[in-house]
């Protein structure tokens, strides 16, 4: 059930290739990622909650770790990523992005990196994105 106050301590390590997102699980802590190799992580469907996710990546990406909605859900956004050669890219999202994929290197994805979805309207998710990237910095954001 939804609370009126935001969860200041405790957080869900994950290093399984795919985690469902839900509620009573995941509302308020942080969910480390661990599993270099790709996650795929499906949020839950957007209803307007207020509900955020926040995802902190513990490692270096060598697989995609994804971040996906459900549905006819979609993502409004930015991203932000950073390189030391490069200096740092903004992107932001398109009318139809339901996807974010950080592939360790041009995506984003280097240890660090961190992502918060916020669920403000039905179907309607916010998102905000902050990686270091290397080589030439690439959207992170696209549809399935």
């Amino acid at each position: 059930m939804p609370s009126s106050y935001e969860r200041t301590f405790g957080m869900t390590t994950v290093t399984t290739e795919t985690i469902a997102i839900n509620d009573d699980a995941h509302v308020g802590f942080p969910l480390v990622m661990s599993r270099a190799a790709g996650i795929t992580a499906t949020l839950p469907p957007a209803i307007g909650s207020g509900n955020k996710y926040e995802f902190i990546g513990a490692v270096t990406a060598t697989g995609d770790q994804v971040i996906q909605v459900t549905g006819d859900d979609t993502m409004a956004g930015v991203a932000f990523l950073g390189n030391d050669s490069a200096g740092a890219s903004c992107f932001y999202t398109a009318a139809d992005t339901d996807t974010i994929t950080l592939d360790g290197t041009t995506t984003g994805g280097i240890k660090g990196w961190r992502v918060e979805c916020r669920d403000i309207a039905a179907d309607t998710w916010a998102v905000i994105v902050f990686s270091e990237a290397s080589g030439t910095e690439a959207t992170p954001f696209s549809a399935a």
